[in-house]
């Protein structure tokens, strides 16, 4: 039996501050509720890490674990629990042990993650917490009974500075060595092709909706912590995080609620289908009104919409999946996105790790029929999305969850040094971005959303085009 959970008070503090002063190296969480947030709540946990690859097994005995430990409920220990990120190509593995005779697996070579890239499954085991209550002013430190973590957290604590004692940085720099090199994963005529061919294989039956991905790399150094500070300010959202894990680091601006289980057994789900960027004036209530009377996305939308429903009626009550929220319009810092939500009530028995193993990779991220849409991308896309299109977010110790989808994220990482069958990798960032195709997809349209979405995260990273618009693919 573990140990109970206690808890201690301290006074404010920001948690960019805290995070600096307790946690500018190694393995950390931290679930942000945005800057000067007026409410809601700010996560930051330690605890051991915990990692796996689908190529060679260790994904699958990690996941197995983790529903082991979990099977234990802990009512009153929240926010403790395993954090951290579930990676594209996991999804596709856990799809397999649902595969019916004829279909080849989805956990292919490429989905899954390559010697040296990050893990598949990266998780911590938090047993340490700061919970930052913005409505209250307060910090609560949660760590288990007989730790001393919570007496030496109070005797720094006046350490940490009420303001920043130097300017945080708000824009990136090259430190005068010029741009940092920047490589998409397609010339703008190959993701051309790809759309086309995606177009193809639904004009063929094969498929409703594909959700093509790429990707762009930027070489060099990067410093996660200060990403993650500019890009909280930048692009605010709702399901901000900053995970670090390793020698690899996740920096998002998720706007998209993967799934949510509370405590009760409510679950919900909130995919987005459908991007325009946002304009001044009425500009842009002209394209938020674009968007939603756009018979392309709403249909996409709803395609995805129907998916979920499926996904989340394997494990819920009969007949309690039903649709609260379809095709609205929800504004962000740089783009409109059309957002629905699907809710259902648990079935007896049923936990939030049957709910990711129901709904697992997203649809929203993969396209419908799901499986299909996942063999076709993997012999489209010609690399693994790594964590991009994934999830990150939490399993808690009382049953609930919260995940987010890895879209509008960095992936920074070290460099690392070249080994028996594993090339040289040196630093830098990978930001991957998509977007669905529908048979009415207009290609060069296409490429511009995706284009669009990378722009703001390129940016973070100290990339700009010289005209101010989105970095174009090369």
């Amino acid at each position: 039996m573990r140990p109970a959970v206690v808890r201690s008070s301290l006074p404010w503090r920001d948690p960019e501050f805290v995070v600096r002063h307790l946690g500018a190296a190694g393995d950390l969480v931290w679930r942000d509720a945005g800057v000067d947030a007026p409410r809601g709540r700010s996560v930051v946990g330690w605890g051991r890490p915990a990692t796996g690859d689908v190529r060679d097994g260790s994904a699958d005995r990690l996941w197995q674990a983790v529903r082991a430990d979990l099977a234990d409920v802990e009512p009153e220990s929240d926010p403790l629990g395993w954090t951290g990120w579930l990676g594209y190509g996991f999804g596709c593995r856990l799809m397999d042990r649902d595969a019916t005779e004829g279909h080849r697996p989805a956990a292919t070579a490429a989905t899954t993650a390559a010697e040296g890239d990050a893990p598949d499954l990266a998780l911590l085991d938090v047993d340490r917490a700061l919970v930052f209550d913005h409505a209250a002013r307060s910090v609560e430190a949660v760590a288990r009974a007989g730790d001393p973590w919570p007496g030496r957290v109070a005797e720094t604590w006046g350490d940490v500075p009420v303001e920043p004692p130097v300017p945080w940085p708000t824009r990136a720099s090259s430190g005068g060595v010029g741009t940092p090199a920047v490589r998409w994963r397609h010339r703008p005529d190959e993701y051309l092709d790809l759309i086309d061919r995606c177009r193809r294989a639904i004009a063929a039956g094969e498929a409703y909706q594909l959700c093509l991905t790429t990707a762009v790399e930027v070489e060099g150094e990067v410093d996660a912590l200060d990403a993650f500070a500019r890009l909280r300010r930048s692009s605010p959202a709702p399901h901000a995080s900053f995970v670090r894990i390793g020698d690899v680091a996740v920096v998002g601006a998720s706007p998209e609620s993967f799934v949510e289980v509370s405590t009760d057994g409510l679950v919900s789900s909130s995919p987005i289908k459908g991007t325009r960027r946002r304009g001044a004036g009425a500009d842009d209530d002209s394209l938020a009104r674009e968007l939603l009377e756009s018979e392309k996305e709403r249909a996409e939308n709803v395609m995805i919409v129907d998916l979920v429903r499926n996904d989340l009626a394997r494990v819920a009550r009969l007949g309690s999946v039903e649709v609260t929220e379809l095709l609205a319009v929800h504004s962000y810092q740089h783009v409109h996105q059309l957002v629905s939500t699907v809710r259902a009530r648990l079935a007896p028995g049923r936990t939030a790790t049957d709910v990711v193993e129901a709904a697992f990779p997203a649809g929203s991220m993969t396209g419908a029929p799901k499986r299909r849409a996942v063999e076709l991308l993997a012999g489209l896309e010609g690399a693994p999305r790594g964590v991009y299109s994934g999830a990150t977010g939490w399993l808690g110790r009382d049953g609930s969850a919260h995940l987010a989808m890895v879209i509008r994220s960095i992936e920074v990482h070290g460099a690392l040094a070249a080994a028996p069958g594993r090339p040289a990798r040196p630093a830098g960032a990978r930001i991957g971005v998509g977007g669905g195709i529908t048979i009415s997809s207009v290609p060069a349209d296409e490429r511009d959303e995706v284009e669009l979405k990378a722009a703001a995260l390129l940016a973070v990273l100290g990339v700009r085009a010289a005209d101010g618009g989105p970095v174009r693919m090369s």
